[in-house]
C-alpha cells in the first residue's frame, strides 16, 4: 500500500444528479470551472482506462519567468482558445489544441510607465474572467491595481470601459486610498452586466479595507459597493466595539474570489481576517464580517446572509478559497447547500438559503488568557460537529518528527518545549505560540472539488507547523532623538519584519534582504517600496524621509545612518502605532529542514458530505531522499484538484513538480509526470473539436523551488 494513512474504501451509494448537470460541466469557461466553484468536469473521453496513455499535446512558454516569479493561474477556454497570464502579468489567448499564441497583451505598456524605468506593480495573479454578450466578448484581470477590460479576439483594450480600458482599484472606495495597497488576485464573477471584484490589501495596520464592488461590464461605472467592514447604520457596525473602527482598520477582504447561484442571483464571498492581522486590541469585539461566509444580492449588494467562522481573528484564519454550491442529501431530502472549508481543516455546510449550519456548531470555550495587554480574545470559536477535521489540528511532542536523526529530534523537542502549543485556539505570544496547522493551511487557495453526482468531496491539505511570536514595538520618536538607523530599524520591525523576519533572511516564501544592495541603490530601492512587487505590498503611505531611513537600514548605507531623522509625519495613528509586532512568518522546521511535526506533511482527502464519512486518505507529494527510504511524507501544495465524470481526479499542487491523476473512487494512483516547474496551480480540463485536455501552468516559484514559464497541455 503507497499510503502511510489508513486508506478507507467506503463506496458511496447516493446519486444525486441528472444528466442535465453533467451538461452545464463541458466547458472550462469559468475560474474554477463553474459558479458553482467545484473543479468538476462532465468530460469522459479520459477515464480510468486511458489515463495512464497521456501524452503532451502541447506546451506555450511565455517567455518571462524570472528568480522567485510565479504563475498561480487556472486558465479560462472558451470555445478553441486558452486565456492565460504570465509571470510578469501579459494577458494571452494561444489556441487551446496547439498551444499556438494567438495575441499578448502587456499591461507595462499602458501602466504609464517608462519600460526598463521604474517598477510596475507585480501581484500575484490566479486567473481571469470571461464575459460574452452576442458579439461582445470580453476579458477582465487585475494587474497591479487595476482592472483591465480586453477585446478578447484581438487582446486590445476596450476604451469605452472605464478609464481608457482600465478601472483604477483604488477608486470608488468611500475616501482617498491612493496612497495604500489594493490589487486583486483572484479574478471577478460576471452576474448579468456585472463584474463583482474583491481584493488584496496590506495586512498591516493602516491597510486598506477590502470593500466588495460591482462594475458595469461596458463602461466600468461603480453599480455597487459592499462594505465588509460596517459603517455606523449598517449591519454589523455593533460588533466592533470601537465604534471609530471603521475609518481606521483594514483588512476583511474576499482576496479568493466568489461563487454565484445565477438562478437566484446570490453570490457568495469568503472574507478574509482583519488587520492587524495578529493583535486586535484597537478593533475589540468579534470583527463582522471579517472571517465571514458572505451571502449577498448579485444585483444590489445586499447583505442576504453571512456566517462567522472565527471571531476576532488574530492568527491569519482567512476563508481560504470561495464556498463551493452543491446539492446534498439530509434525512431522505434535498438540501442546495454552501460547503467552506478552512486553513484550519474545518468543514462548514450551510443552507443556501438562509446559511443556518445544516448540522450543529458548537461555541466551544477556548484559551482567552492573552499575555498581551489591550488584547481582548472571544471566550468561544464555531466548531463544526458533524465533519472531522481534514487536517491535524494540535502539536505535542508525541506528533514531532522522528524520522531525523536524534540529535535533531532532541533539537525540536527542546524548542516545542518553549513555545505555548497543544490548542487551535492558544493565543499569540511573546514565547512564541505554534500555529498548526500553519498560516497556509490546511485547505488554501487552490480550494477543493466536488463531484455534484455523489457529493464527495476531495480536498487537498499541508500540515505545516509555524511559529507566531509577537515582540513589544517600537515607539513612535521624536526628530530628536531618533538617527536614520534608528528611525529605519523602527520602520522595518513594523512593515517588513512580518514577512523578512527580524534578522531579515527572509524564508522559502520571501527573499533574503542581506546584501540586496548589491542589487538595489537607493532610487531603485524607493521605487520598489512604492509600487511593491509580487507578494510585496506597495508602501506608498510612507513619506520621503520614512522610505530614506528605511532605504539607510536595509541598504546599510552608512554615510547616512547617523544623521538625525526628522520626520514630515508629526501626528501618529493610535490604530496604526500597535504595540506589538510579529517577527514574521516562521516555520517550525528541523534542522535538516523538514517540518518539525510528523509526517504526513501534505494530504489529499475525500468526503461524503452526506454522510460525513472519510472515504478515502493519502499522502500527497515526496521527498524524493525519503521516498527512497520507502517513506511517502507528503509535501506542501498549492494549488486545487479537479474532479472528472471520467472516475479521475487531477492535481499537481505539490514540491516535487510532479503532475498526477488519482481514481475518484479508491484514491489508486494512475498516472504521474515530472513538470518543468512545479504546478502551484489548479488545472483546467477541456475539449476542442471533441478531443478532451487537461493542462496546468508550470511557476514554480515557491518553497525554494526553481520558476517556470510554461502552459503544459496533455491529451491523449
Amino acid at each position: 500500500m503507497r499510503s502511510t494513512i489508513t486508506r478507507l474504501l467506503i463506496i458511496p451509494t447516493l446519486l444525486m444528479a441528472c444528466n442535465s448537470r453533467n451538461n452545464a460541466h463541458r466547458t472550462w469557461q469559468v475560474y474554477g470551472g463553474s459558479k458553482e466553484n467545484i473543479h468538476y468536469s462532465a468530460l469522459t473521453a479520459l477515464d480510468t482506462s486511458n489515463v495512464s496513455q497521456l501524452k503532451v499535446a502541447w506546451a506555450y512558454h511565455t517567455g518571462d519567468a524570472e528568480e522567485m516569479s510565479q504563475i498561480q493561474v487556472n486558465p479560462v477556454v472558451v470555445g478553441d482558445m486558452l486565456y492565460g497570464v504570465s509571470p510578469q502579468l501579459k494577458l494571452f489567448a494561444v489556441n487551446a489544441a496547439t498551444g499556438k499564441a494567438a495575441w499578448v497583451f502587456d499591461p507595462v505598456d499602458f501602466s504609464g510607465e517608462v519600460k526598463g524605468k521604474g517598477y510596475f506593480q507585480f501581484n500575484a495573479c490566479r486567473g481571469v474572467t470571461y464575459y460574452e454578450s452576442g458579439a461582445d466578448r470580453r476579458i477582465f484581470y487585475t494587474a497591479g491595481a487595476k482592472l483591465y477590460c480586453i477585446h478578447a479576439g484581438n487582446g486590445q483594450p476596450i476604451t469605452s470601459f472605464g478609464d481608457s480600458g482600465h478601472v483604477d482599484l483604488h477608486h470608488d472606495m468611500g475616501r482617498n486610498m491612493d496612497q495604500l495597497y489594493i490589487t486583486s488576485t483572484t479574478p471577478g464573477i460576471i452576474y448579468q452586466d456585472l463584474i463583482i471584484v474583491g481584493t488584496r490589501v496590506a495586512e498591516e495596520a493602516g491597510g486598506a479595507p477590502g470593500y466588495i464592488r460591482a462594475y458595469d461590464v461596458r463602461t466600468g461605472k461603480l453599480k455597487w459597493i459592499f462594505h465588509t467592514i460596517p459603517q455606523p447604520g449598517e449591519a454589523g457596525y455593533d460588533s466592533w466595539e470601537d465604534k471609530e473602527a471603521w475609518q481606521h482598520t483594514g483588512g476583511a477582504n474576499a482576496w479568493a474570489g466568489f461563487s454565484l447561484d445565477e438562478e437566484k442571483g446570490i453570490v457568495f464571498a469568503p472574507i478574509g481576517s482583519a488587520s492587524y492581522d495578529f493583535y486586535g486590541g484597537r478593533r475589540k469585539g468579534n470583527d463582522l464580517f471579517a472571517n465571514c461566509v458572505l451571502a449577498l444580492d448579485a444585483a444590489t449588494g445586499k447583505r442576504i446572509w453571512h456566517f462567522q467562522t472565527v471571531h476576532h481573528d488574530v492568527w491569519d484564519r482567512d476563508l481560504p478559497t470561495a464556498p463551493m454550491l452543491v446539492t446534498i442529501k439530509k434525512d431522505g431530502r434535498k438540501i442546495d447547500a454552501v460547503v467552506q472549508v478552512t486553513k484550519t481543516g474545518f468543514i462548514f455546510l450551510l443552507d443556501k438559503n438562509t446559511g443556518q449550519p445544516l448540522y450543529p456548531v458548537v461555541e466551544t470555550p477556548v484559551p482567552a488568557d492573552t499575555a498581551l495587554p489591550g488584547e481582548q480574545l472571544s471566550a468561544t470559536q464555531p466548531i463544526p460537529s458533524f465533519f472531522k477535521p481534514f487536517v491535524r489540528q494540535a502539536l505535542q511532542e508525541q506528533d514531532l518528527n522522528k524520522i531525523v536523526p536524534d540529535s535533531s529530534f532532541q533539537d525540536i523537542r527542546t524548542r516545542l518545549a518553549t513555545y505555548k502549543t497543544g490548542h487551535l485556539f492558544n493565543p499569540p505570544s511573546r514565547q512564541g505560540t505554534v500555529i498548526f496547522p500553519g498560516f497556509d493551511g490546511g485547505a488554501e487557495w487552490g480550494g477543493p472539488a466536488i463531484d455534484p453526482e455523489t457529493g464527495i468531496l476531495y480536498v487537498n491539505a499541508s500540515e505545516m507547523p509555524w511559529i507566531l511570536t509577537m515582540v513589544d514595538a517600537k515607539e513612535q520618536h521624536t526628530a530628536t532623538k531618533e538617527t536614520q538607523l534608528q528611525a529605519g530599524q523602527r520602520l522595518y520591525s513594523t512593515y517588513c519584519m512580518a514577512c523578512h523576519g527580524p534578522e531579515r533572511k527572509g524564508s522559502s516564501t520571501f527573499p533574503s534582504l542581506v546584501n540586496i544592495r548589491q542589487k538595489y541603490n537607493e532610487p531603485a530601492f524607493t521605487q520598489l517600496v512604492d509600487a511593491g512587487r509580487r507578494m510585496m505590498p506597495a508602501f506608498k503611505q510612507l513619506d520621503s524621509t520614512e522610505k530614506k531611513a528605511l532605504a539607510a537600514f536595509i541598504l546599510d548605507i552608512k554615510d547616512t545612518q547617523q544623521s538625525p531623522f526628522v520626520a514630515l509625519r508629526k501626528n501618529v495613528d493610535a490604530y496604526t502605532n500597535l504595540p506589538y509586532r510579529a517577527t514574521g512568518y516562521n516555520k517550525f522546521l528541523t534542522r535538516e529542514g523538514y517540518p518539525a511535526v510528523a509526517p504526513p506533511w501534505g494530504t489529499l482527502s475525500a468526503i461524503d458530505l452526506n454522510t460525513g464519512q472519510l472515504l478515502w486518505k493519502d499522502t500527497l507529494g515526496d521527498y524524493p531522499e525519503l521516498k527512497a527510504r520507502g517513506i511517502h511524507s507528503g509535501t506542501e501544495n498549492y494549488g486545487g484538484p479537479v474532479v472528472t465524470a471520467g472516475g479521475l481526479l487531477f492535481i499537481a499542487a505539490t514540491a516535487d513538480s510532479k503532475f498526477r491523476a488519482f481514481n475518484k473512487r479508491t484514491g489508486q494512483l494512475l498516472w504521474e509526470t515530472t513538470l518543468p516547474a512545479c504546478g502551484f496551480a489548479t488545472p483546467a480540463v477541456y475539449e476542442v473539436a471533441g478531443k478532451q485536455y487537461v493542462v496546468i501552468s508550470c511557476g514554480g516559484g515557491k518553497l525554494g523551488k526553481k520558476s517556470g514559464d510554461t502552459y503544459l497541455a496533455f491529451s491523449l
